[in-house]
Order: C-alpha cells, then sequence, then structure tokens
C-alpha cells in the first residue's frame, strides 16, 4: 500500500479511535485539576482520587520515593507524597504511572519500556531546562515532554503493521522516527497524536506539542513551550534515551529551529551551561531505566 492511501486509511480508522485506549478513569479530574489555578487545587481531593485506583497508587510512591522528584528519604503514603513533593510533583507521577499502562506490551512493535523510558527523560529535562531558563509557565513543561509522543501509542494501536514497517526503516536507516513514518506512510505520529490529544479534551498548549514538537516553527499558541520540548526531546534522542536505536545524523542544536525559538524568549539561554546538562542527562539515565523497570513489574 503506498502512502497516500495508507494515510487516508488511518484516517478513517482513527475516526471512532475505537481500537485505543481510554486514558485512566482517575486522570481525568486530574488533568482538569492541573489547569485549574494553584489556589483552587484542593490536595486531599486530588489524594482520594488517586487512592481510589490501587495500582496506580502503588506506582506514584515507587516512584515518589525515586531521586528523580528529590526523594532521598522513604514516603510510604500517598498523603505523605503530596506533603513532601507537593500538589505538581504528585500529579506529575499520576500522570506518568497512569499514561505508561497506555502502550500495547507487545515487544515486536516497540518496547514499551524503551519508549517510557524516552518520554520521562524527556518530561525530566523539560523540567530542567524550565527551571533553568525561567521560562514563563515551568509547571507545563513535565506533562508537555512526557505527552509528546502520544501519537506512537496511537499508531501502535491503530496500525500496528504499518507502523512496525515505518519503524523498521528508521532503526535500519538511522533517521528519526518520524521521517521513517513519513516516508512509510504518508504522516506522523505528531498528525495521529493530534486527534487523540483532541478526542482526551488536552489543554491547548499540549495540543499544540504533540502536533508540532518536530517542527517547533509551526507553533503559535506556545512556541516558547513546544520548542523547549523540541529541544528536550532531541537531547534525549542524541544522548541515549532513544527509541531503542542509534540515529546517525549530525546534530548542531545552535542552528536548530527550537533552540532558536528560545533564545529568542529566554536571553539566558545563550549563557546556559550545556555541558552541565549532558552530565546531568547521563546521570539521570539509570534511575529512569529502574524506575520505569519498576512500574512495569508493579
Amino acid at each position: 500500500m503506498n502512502a497516500p492511501a495508507t494515510k487516508q486509511v488511518l484516517l478513517q480508522r482513527l475516526e471512532g479511535l475505537r481500537q485505543m485506549p481510554t486514558i485512566p478513569a482517575v486522570l481525568v479530574p486530574l488533568l482538569h485539576h492541573l489547569q485549574q489555578p494553584v489556589a483552587q487545587f484542593d490536595v486531599q481531593e486530588v489524594t482520594d482520587l488517586l487512592s481510589q485506583d490501587k495500582s496506580l497508587a502503588a506506582q506514584c510512591l515507587q516512584m515518589a520515593n525515586s531521586p528523580l522528584f528529590g526523594r532521598w528519604q522513604r514516603v510510604e503514603t500517598l498523603r505523605g507524597a503530596v506533603v513532601s513533593l507537593g500538589f505538581h510533583h504528585l500529579s506529575d507521577i499520576a500522570m506518568s504511572c497512569g499514561v505508561l499502562n497506555l502502550l500495547p506490551t507487545d515487544k515486536k512493535k516497540l518496547d514499551p519500556v524503551v519508549f517510557w523510558e524516552h518520554s520521562l527523560g524527556c518530561a525530566l529535562v523539560c523540567r530542567h531546562l524550565a527551571r533553568q531558563l525561567k521560562l514563563s509557565d515551568p509547571g507545563n513543561a513535565y506533562l508537555a515532554g512526557l505527552l509528546h509522543d502520544l501519537g506512537i501509542i496511537v499508531n501502535l494501536w491503530v496500525l500496528p503493521q504499518e507502523f512496525r514497517a515505518a519503524f523498521e526503516i528508521a532503526k535500519a536507516e538511522g533517521i528519526p522516527l518520524h521521517e521513517g513514518e513519513e516516508r512509510s506512510l504518508g504522516f506522523t505520529h505528531c498528525d495521529s497524536g493530534r486527534i487523540l490529544a483532541e478526542h482526551w479534551d488536552l489543554a491547548p498548549n499540549l495540543i499544540e506539542v504533540v502536533s508540532f514538537h518536530h517542527s517547533p516553527e509551526k507553533a503559535s499558541r506556545n512556541p516558547e513551550l513546544v520548542a523547549l520540548v523540541h529541544v528536550a526531546d532531541l537531547l534525549c534522542r542524541m544522548g541515549g534515551l532513544n527509541y531503542g536505536y542509534i540515529e546517525q545524523q549530525q546534530v548542531n542544536l545552535f542552528d536548530d529551529a527550537g533552540f532558536y525559538i528560545l533564545a529568542k524568549s529566554s536571553p539566558s539561554l545563550k549563557h546556559f551551561d550545556w555541558a552541565r546538562l549532558t552530565f546531568e542527562l547521563d546521570s539521570y539515565m539509570d534511575e529512569v531505566h529502574r524506575v520505569v523497570q519498576t512500574i512495569y513489574r508493579t
């Protein structure tokens, strides 16, 4: 099947998203909480909400006790996690654990552990960069990094064989995954991810991240956030938190479109310590591997 025909088939299948799992029920109100002003957060309500899903609660505690979230003393309860980590960190953790379970578990298509290691790594780098660059809305950075590749989940559920062929092209030639998708399918996970993000009623700035994280110059609502995810995604793929294969491409970050957008909005970027960030990314890797493996065993 040629790419235009495949694209048309996909668009028809995506209309109902019947094959797709829905976002875990307890996370729907949590997403709405995250879009509210901080003054309206109800910590006990969120704690009670997460407690309704015992598996999710256990996974949240596993991650809450990770050094990735600044924990060096163990917390035993969700309430304790809220108190010690704060609402936003607990919400980040809950979203991480909740969406981990959405990917098909067939490793012949794409190892879910590898996929979520990349997504979690990207979320952590986004959070770090947003803080260091003093961006206007750092609270959204982690969630944007975590959810940027939602379209890969869609492709695996809706067109598993076709996506596998695209993945094999990208892996064999060492090219970015979205280029393999475009060549084989006529669309990328950015296109399919936008459909799912809209279906889930995600916030508009998150929909824009999902849609344009490989083409940040197309973003209009919040180009700064899209560029942040684009740069973090690139750093992770080049730094070893990738999709399970090495991309054979030379990347000059300073000539990148996303870097240019960030540099315009964040003058401090020109003084940023990239060597230190690379070192910190290396330090993330082992802990990211451990956390994701632990959650998949829970």
